[in-house]
Formats: structure tokens, C-alpha cells, sequence
């Protein structure tokens, strides 16, 4: 049974993830649309539509201020990586490593069993044809195609994420009712139901907040950082550690390279370089070792290495959008396996 679920999560994923994204943005929302139906008196329709609109109308006002830079920056980064590698090749070695002398001796082992070899092997016949598999060229027009297929996709996911959202905001609490009511026919069933929807409610908004939080912290010291360093483009920089911070344990590195290498380019040294990359660690690793861990066990009351694993576990299901998810659905897992007997040692496991 596990097999057959871990398979179908897999092979619907175009399915599973809009809707994982649609729930946890649902999370997220919710109290604001509840406070504004409740304190203000704004129809749950209304108010909805209004807070998703001026989401999108802000992210796509900050893309667009920011794009300039952010083009800079992205044309930047071939002139870094081209600039590396000639300061690599201007500096040849002048003594062998124990690499390059391991590598020699293969070299020599294989060229010596090759010979050997052909002593004792008839030579092939003349009349056979070698054949030469040759890789196929660039072609610029079936990139386009797959990036503009690719590019579509994406935007149709965020249009269904964003009016699965709208439908689940405005819904209310209409679904957490219909659970309730078909979780069983007694008392004893529909309060473990409530208690399990309110712990999973609680712990993914607070598991929400920690993340929006360190987020802006991690942006807002990156750009500081930068800013002071020299590095141009640092606001870009900011958000974009703010924005990759989201993703667990990949976000971070690819910051952390893609600075090293335009720093090099702007200040053409490999010291400055290491200073961006080394600041930029210092501050992931304050962040992701010490303050996250810390407030996402106080959030959720799970086991790091529980975490660990699970979020792996996802990420190898669905990629990064299961890196992403895999906190939020191991708080829902472990909310309910700790209200079922048979299910317990599972809670259990991921408990602290």
C-alpha cells in the first residue's frame, strides 16, 4: 500500500502539488480574510479577492522595479564563469597533486593491459566498419519550444494554484464541518477530528510564520552584507536570498555560488569572492542551524532528523515543490497519526 501511494503521488504530481500549494496558501491567508469578514464586515468573497489581488499586484510591482537589475545581474554571470576559468588556466600547477599522479598511474595500468591484450586477441577484421555515435547539435529552435512549453505550464499551475486558493478562502470553514461530520457517528470521533484540524491548523501557520520570518531576515542581512561589501546589486541579491530561503538546503547554496562568481567578476579577485561566499554562509548558517531549528521545533514539536528525512523523502517525489511541501505535510501526518491508535508509534517517530 505504501509502494502503490508513493507511486501515485509520483505519477500525479501535476494533480497533488497545485493542490498542496492551494492548501498551505489557504493557511496562510485564512486569518486575515477571517479577521476582515469578522472585525470590518467585508464579505469573505470580496475580501479574498482583494488580499490575492493586491499579492499578485505587489509581487508583479516588485518584479518589474527590480528587473533591470536583475537582467544585469543574469547577464553578468557568463563573463564570471569565463573569467574564472582563464584566472584558473593562468596559473598552472608546477608540482603534480596525489590526484594527478593517482590518475597517471590508471593511465599507464590501463595502457599496459591494453597491450597485453592485443597479443593475445586477433586484430579485427579490415572490413568492419567502425561506427562513431556523434551527439546532436544545439538546436535553438527545440530550446525555445521546450522553455516556452515549459514556461506555459508553470504560468497554468499558478493560475490554477491562485483560483484553487480563491474558492478555498471563500469556502471557510464549510469543509472542516463536512469532515466532522462524516468522521464517524460518535462523540469520541468528531472531537479527535477537531482536535486533529486544530493542531494541524495551528502548527502550519505558526511553521508559516517562522518561515516568512526568517525569509526577511536572511534577505534583509544578505543585501546589508552585500551593500557594505561593495557587491553591486545587492537588493537583488536580498530578495533573492529571501525568496530561495524557502528552499530547504538547495535555495541557500545556489545563492551562496552564483554571488562567489559575480563578485569575482566585479572586484576580479579571488579574495573578495570568498568574503561574499563566506558572509553569506555565516548568515545561512545562523539561520538554517541555530534560529530555524530552534522555532520550528518550539512551532511544531517535531524531531530534526524526522525532518530531515522526511523532506528528502519528498524532494525526491516531487522536486523542489516536495521540498518545499514536505515540513507542511509531515505537521499534517504526524497531527493525525497521533490521534489514531494503530498509527501512534508514527506520531511518535516524529515527535521530538
Amino acid at each position: 500500500m505504501v509502494l502503490a501511494v508513493l507511486a501515485v503521488l509520483r505519477l500525479a504530481s501535476g494533480f497533488f502539488i497545485p493542490l498542496m500549494l492551494g492548501l498551505v496558501f489557504t493557511y496562510a491567508l485564512s486569518p486575515l480574510v477571517d479577521w476582515l469578514h469578522r472585525r470590518v464586515r467585508i464579505p469573505r468573497a470580496l475580501s479574498a479577492a482583494v488580499l490575492i489581488l493586491a499579492i499578485l499586484g505587489g509581487t508583479g510591482a516588485a518584479m518589474y522595479s527590480l528587473a533591470d537589475d536583475a537582467n544585469d545581474l543574469i547577464s553578468s554571470l557568463p563573463d564570471a564563469a569565463r573569467k574564472l576559468r582563464d584566472s584558473i588556466n593562468r596559473h598552472p600547477k608546477k608540482t603534480d597533486t596525489a590526484l594527478d599522479t593517482v590518475q597517471k598511474a590508471a593511465a599507464e595500468l590501463q595502457k599496459a593491459a591494453e597491450e597485453a591484450g592485443a597479443s593475445g586477441v586477433a586484430a579485427p577484421n579490415r572490413g568492419v566498419a567502425r561506427v562513431v555515435v556523434e551527439k546532436p547539435r544545439f538546436d535553438l529552435r527545440e530550446y525555445l519550444w521546450s522553455g516556452t512549453i515549459g514556461l506555459a505550464s508553470l504560468l497554468g499551475q499558478g493560475v490554477i494554484v491562485t483560483f484553487l486558493t480563491y474558492f478555498l478562502l471563500i469556502s471557510g470553514d464549510t469543509f472542516r464541518r463536512k469532515l466532522v461530520k462524516i468522521a464517524g457517528p460518535g462523540l469520541a470521533e468528531k472531537r479527535l477530528t477537531v482536535q486533529a484540524l486544530d493542531e494541524i491548523n495551528a502548527q502550519i501557520q505558526r511553521y508559516l510564520v517562522v518561515q516568512l520570518l526568517a525569509s526577511v531576515g536572511v534577505g534583509l542581512a544578505t543585501g546589508l552584507c552585500f551593500a557594505w561589501i561593495g557587491l553591486k546589486h545587492a537588493t537583488v541579491w536580498g530578495i533573492a536570498a529571501g525568496v530561495l530561503n524557502l528552499v530547504p538546503y538547495v535555495g541557500n547554496v545556489a545563492v551562496t555560488a552564483a554571488a562567489a562568481l559575480v563578485a569575482f567578476l566585479q572586484f576580479g579577485e579571488m579574495r573578495m569572492a570568498l568574503v561574499v561566499a563566506g558572509s553569506s554562509m555565516v548568515i545561512n548558517t545562523v539561520e538554517g542551524y541555530l534560529l530555524v531549528p530552534w522555532a520550528t521545533s518550539k512551532a511544531s514539536s517535531m524531531n530534526p532528523v524526522a525532518v530531515f528525512i522526511g523532506v528528502l523523502a519528498w524532494g525526491w517525489v516531487w522536486g523542489v515543490w516536495g521540498l518545499l511541501l514536505g515540513i507542511p505535510i509531515l505537521m499534517a501526518v504526524k497531527a493525525v497519526c497521533d490521534r489514531i491508535d494503530h498509527l501512534k508509534p508514527i506520531g511518535e517517530l516524529l515527535g521530538t
